[in-house]
Parts: C-alpha cells; structure tokens; sequence
C-alpha cells in the first residue's frame, strides 16, 4: 500500500525503529527520537545498499518519490549512488540507537553524549559524513588538546572512529578517517588499575570472594577472577554465548573494546562457576543480571561496592584489576606473551607486527586459562 502525506505525518515514534514502505525500494524510517528519514534500498550484486533522501517534511514525499525515480533510472544505467550524502548527524542518531544504548552501560552512554554533544556534533553534525576528513578530526582533536585534554581528544578520536566503522558496516562509506591519525596525536598517560600481585595476598583476596555473602555477586566475582576479562563484558556475558560443549565463551564484536570478536576458553572451574549461576539466572538473558532492575544486567558498581565491603579501597583493588593481576602473574611464570596478550584481547600496537600477526593461539590458551585456574585454586587453599 503507498504512503499518503497524512500516513508520513501522523506516523508516532515507537520504542524501536520501523519503516513505512511506499513501494519501490522507498520507505519512510521513523526513529524513537520522532525524527523521519526517507531510504531508498537497492540491490547490487545480490547485496542490499541504502540511500538516503533526506529527512520528511523537509523532503515531501512527492520529492522523495521523483527522487527514488531519478535515483532508480541512474541505477539501471549503471551509474551507482553517492553514499556518503547522509548527514553525519543522522549516522550518529542510528549508530546511537543500534550499537551504543544496546552495549553500553547507562554511565557510559551519559559520557558518550557528553562528548557527542560537547565537542563532536557543534563541529560535525551539519555536514555530510563524507565531506569529514582526517584532517577536520585533526584539526578537532588538536583544539581540545590545546585545553589540555590529552585523554579526551583520544577519546574523540576513538568515539568517532566507531561511529565511521558503523558507516562503512552499513555500506554509507568506503574508510574510516581516523585511521589515519594514529601516532598524531599526544601520547596521553596511561591509566593503570590498582591490583594485587603477591601470591599470598591472591590467596586472600580468593578467600575473602569465597566468603562474600551475596551469591550472585559472589560468583560474578570468582569468575572476574578466572577469565579475567573486561568488566563490562563480564556484566553484559549473555547465555547465548556460551558454548558448553566447546567450553568456550564466545563474545560478539560489538561488545568488545577493539570491535572484533573473542573467544575466552573456559577452565573447568569457570564452567563449574556458570553452572552454578545457571541454576539462578537460566531463564533470562543474562548470566549476571541486575539484583533491582528487570531486563537490565549487573550494575557496574556491584563488584565495586563488594571490593570495598571486603576491605578493598580503590588504591588496593579493582574490578579491572583481575586482568592486571592475571597478566602480571602468568608473565611472571612464564607464559608466552602473545598468548597473554591475545587472551586479555589486546592489540599490537606495533601496527607492521600486528598485520602478520592473525595468531589466536587457542589451545595455548586453553592450557593457560586452566593452568590460571589451577593456580587460583591452590593459593585459596594456602
């Protein structure tokens, strides 16, 4: 059934996106923020491409059909579409939508808006995301550098190199510009995370996750402790990514800090660990969820305030300080580096090493994680 301009204006934003279809390859997307976009979908060699016309009213829908015409006779011709005549603004407005609210933690969504809104949209929203070169990015990144914000203009950089890597998935552009712009930045001082590294003190440390009263918490602690992964992953762990046959945990890219994806070898007693939270959380989605919000996972401050229940202060111990300790203690007895490295899902920054380099040393790392665990288990009885 065609659209008519009172179906476009009456159309009310819903919890998700959704489209209305006038026929042809053009539909009108409505997105939860109310705002309406015209899309034009296409086929070439069997792979769906989409062109944006604009936003409606702004683009009546008498224009977005003469427009979707024009655009389907160039296509017949052979003459391919421009894609990259889409307003940055719009990209950021989707990419918010499907990859950030779903990934990130409410505390971090705030930050990234913050940062959208502060510095990256005032520049960039007004123009065409591919009009936005590396040297615009530079020129951005050095005025906040200028302010003394070193981290943060690596943070824009990095915010925006996410947004662009989503452009080019959903095929709006061909490269990322601030791949360009490694190295030009300002080294900016790492952040270092307070762990424990003595044996005797790990020993405790397990002793004392043991004995935490509240059993989610507890096991979500305890398995920080065995696959020794990003917080955030831990929180955001879903069953579905759980291979048990495999004794794998496989997550997806689009939760990982470096956007591709990582498989965690599970010892027997982080397997035995998530049978234990199975027993509990099975028929939900996710393996730690949250104790006061349905539908939600662990909130990032529980591990936080178990730590300081136990007598941990943020100088002594943190939730990101299970990778610190794991890293240290396996350099320390001898594993290989880049066995270690693959397995906290760390990039070679030695970019010509990191092209050749495709190793994911599974079994190594199999043998490791169940060594790790070994180790654990021996200094808790200690």
């Amino acid at each position: 059934m065609a659209l008519t301009e009172l179906m476009a204006k009456q159309a009310k934003p819903k919890e998700k996106t959704y489209s209305l279809s006038d026929g042809k390859g053009l539909i009108l997307e409505v997105r939860p923020s109310g705002r309406k976009y015209w899309i034009v979908r296409y086929w070439v060699g069997g792979k769906e491409k989409r062109k944006s016309l604009g936003p409606y009213p702004g683009v009546s829908l008498r224009a977005a059909r003469e427009a979707n015409f024009e655009l389907r006779k160039d296509i017949a011709a052979g003459e391919l579409p421009n894609r990259t005549g889409e307003l940055f603004n719009d990209v950021v407005e989707e990419w918010l939508e499907k990859r950030a609210k779903p990934k990130f933690s409410d505390s971090y969504l705030r930050t990234v808006l913050i940062r959208l809104n502060r510095y990256v949209l005032p520049e960039f929203g007004h123009r065409n995301l591919g009009d936005i070169t590396s040297g615009t990015i530079l020129a951005l990144c050095r005025r906040i550098e200028e302010q003394g914000l070193t981290d943060t203009a690596h943070r824009i950089k990095q915010l925006m190199g996410q947004i662009f890597r989503y452009g080019i998935a959903t095929d709006r552009i061909d490269t990322d510009p601030t791949s360009a712009l490694s190295g030009a930045l300002q080294p900016h001082k790492k952040r270092h995370y307070a762990t424990i590294v003595d044996a005797k003190s790990v020993g405790e440390l397990m002793r004392n996750i043991e004995a935490y009263p509240q059993l989610l918490t507890r096991l979500a602690l305890r398995f920080s402790a065995l696959v020794f992964c990003r917080p955030g992953e831990i929180r955001q762990a879903e069953w579905t990514e759980i291979d048990w046959q495999s004794a794998e945990w496989r997550i997806p890219a689009e939760k990982m800090k470096m956007d591709r994806p990582h498989i965690v070898p599970l010892a027997e007693q982080a397997v035995a660990t998530l049978r234990d939270v199975h027993r509990h959380t099975a028929s939900g989605k996710w393996v730690f969820p949250s104790a006061r919000r349905d539908g939600r996972p662990m909130s990032e401050n529980t591990i936080r305030v178990a730590l300081r229940t136990m007598g941990y202060a943020n100088d002594d111990m943190t939730a990101h300080g299970f990778r610190g300790m794991a890293s240290t203690l396996l350099n320390e007895n001898g594993w290989p580096v880049d066995v270690i490295e693959r397995q906290l899902a760390h990039v070679d920054k030695n970019t010509v090493r990191a092209a050749y380099n495709h190793a994911e040393y599974l079994p190594q790392r199999r043998d490791m994680m169940q060594w790790w665990a070994d180790w654990l288990a021996r200094q808790t009885k200690e």
